[in-house]
């Protein structure tokens, strides 16, 4: 391996080793996470702008005043929120070096989580066997694209959690594993405050005449 001598000049020298301390820049992580966030911000507001537009075209269908059953979509939007506030407690343990709470904490989002999916996918599942799917409107299938897409965040965020669980479980409260921690409190604040975009716009406005 080349290296550079006392008069400035290349020279060869086997035995050079050149060592780096660290190969992953200070943040950044975060800040391709940030970027990716705002790259699905984009996502999400095309899919809003898409129901904005058709999201009053029933084709004859029904409308979401007659498919919502608001008191379900309210529960599903308190255990998403819930969520929420239990992966803050998971962060508070992991700032206090408390690896038995954050896994703990973690877990109870993540059941939290799962019953969110689980009501979701129930809702869906009714509304094509009430023959509601998404090739009957245009509001039926931009409902569908929307919920569906976010629905799909909470899936693999869920994934998510439960690989860190075991990483944490099997390397504890690394440097890497509170980096990754952070991340996914981004990703999933990230989707608590689009579920609120979706409940407002889309359920309870969708209820007005």
């Amino acid at each position: 391996m080349s290296e550079i001598n006392a008069n400035g000049a290349l020279s060869a020298d086997p035995s050079a080793r050149y060592y780096v301390r660290d190969h992953h820049p200070e943040n950044g992580t975060l800040l391709g996470f940030w970027i990716y966030l705002m790259s699905d911000c984009l996502l999400f507001a095309g899919l809003f702008a898409a129901y904005a537009v058709l999201g009053r075209n029933y084709a004859g269908g029904p409308s979401g005043a007659e498919l919502f059953d608001l008191p379900t979509v309210a529960l599903n939007t308190a255990f998403l929120l819930l969520s929420s506030i239990t992966y803050g407690f998971a962060m508070i343990a992991s700032q206090r070096k408390n690896l038995k709470a954050t896994i703990v904490w973690l877990l109870i989002t993540g059941a939290f989580g799962l019953c969110f999916l689980y009501l979701e996918l129930d809702e869906f599942l009714h509304l094509i066997h009430e023959g509601a799917g998404p090739q009957r409107s245009a509001f039926l299938s931009s409902f569908f694209a929307l919920v569906g897409t976010h629905g799909l965040h909470v899936t693999f965020g869920s994934i998510w959690l439960v690989t860190l669980c075991f990483q944490l479980a099997k390397h504890g409260l690394t440097p890497e594993n509170n980096r990754r921690l952070m991340c996914l409190s981004m990703f999933w604040h990230f989707l608590d405050v689009i579920w609120i975009g979706v409940f407002t716009f889309v359920y309870l406005m969708g209820v007005l005449p």
